[in-house]
């Protein structure tokens, strides 16, 4: 077996090979370019019901400009082709150069959150128009990477605290989220320095960190009630193992059964590679939830 660092680079290598899927829907939840959602229709044996569950699906890549909503269509379409309907968010990414910091910066705040809030709240009005074969009553959230955080995020926004400008009054109801490889401890990343320090440029610096980690670390936002499974390979050396464990662990300390699913053999991007058996493992994680 090769070792970690050259198993996620052969695994990446696959995962971006395949071509983007085309989507069978677009609609917009902004004016922003990048505000907008990607439907991708129910396929299979299950796509004759007369209504399927929704996934809320967003892609990682750090939260950076470069790594758009495309990389992940192929792992949207695997979904759809399991009978569920498919919702690919887009979101803001990216932001203004960091004097010091090479490359894309990860993240904008507070845009990147105020997305994922605004197309979760308009994903059920959306999708009666752009996907009506979806039941948004019976939704699942999932995210790969940076996508794994939000969707965790977006899960726990009623128990942000009380003066966040995301928090809901309620819980959104969910079937429940399950979360690829995510950036779940923000603190432990910023430890490992995953992605080469994105959790830090996320949140805007140090001076930032205590305040805005309380609305935005997964590690802070718990019990949340909500159903959830993380997945996670176990030579991941892009986000490790250690990070999912942390939260796992976090959430269980605080009287709330989590799944995690550690698979051997696996790096970071063979969970939404659909030429790799791990992504069969996240669908059926999924599809386990969501009917």
């Amino acid at each position: 077996m090769p070792d970690a660092a050259a198993l996620d680079a052969a695994e990446e290598r696959s995962a971006f090979s395949h071509p983007p899927v085309a989507p069978d829907a677009t609609a917009a939840y902004g004016e922003h370019p990048d505000q907008i959602v990607d439907f991708y229709a129910p396929r299979g044996t299950r796509a004759g019901a007369e209504r399927v569950p929704l996934v809320a699906a967003f892609h990682g890549g750090a939260w950076r400009a470069p790594y758009d909503r495309k990389h992940f269509s192929p792992f949207a379409a695997f979904l759809a082709g399991r009978g569920l309907a498919v919702a690919s968010v887009e979101y803001r990414r990216g932001g203004d150069p960091v004097p010091g910091v090479e490359g894309p910066v990860a993240g904008r705040w507070p845009d990147t959150f105020d997305d994922v809030a605004a197309a979760l709240e308009a994903l059920p009005g959306l999708v009666r128009t752009a996907l009506p074969q979806a039941d948004p009553r019976r939704t699942v959230l999932t995210g790969h990477s940076a996508g794994g955080q939000l969707a965790l995020w977006g899960a726990a926004r009623h128990v942000l605290p009380e003066s966040s400008p995301w928090r809901r009054a309620t819980d959104p109801a969910l079937r429940g989220v399950v979360a690829l490889a995510p950036i779940a401890d923000f603190e432990l990343a910023g430890k490992l320095g995953v992605c080469g320090g994105a959790v830090g440029q996320l949140l805007g610096g140090a001076g930032q960190l205590a305040d805005r980690r309380a609305q935005a670390d997964p590690y802070a936002l718990h019990p949340t009630g909500i159903a959830t499974t993380l997945v996670q390979g176990r030579e991941d050396t892009v986000v490790p193992a250690a990070i999912a464990e942390s939260y796992a662990e976090a959430t269980a300390l605080a009287g709330e059964p989590v799944g995690l699913t550690l698979l051997d053999g696996v790096g970071h991007f063979a969970l939404i590679d659909p030429a790799a058996d791990a992504c069969a493992v996240a669908a059926e994680e999924i599809a386990q939830l969501a009917w």
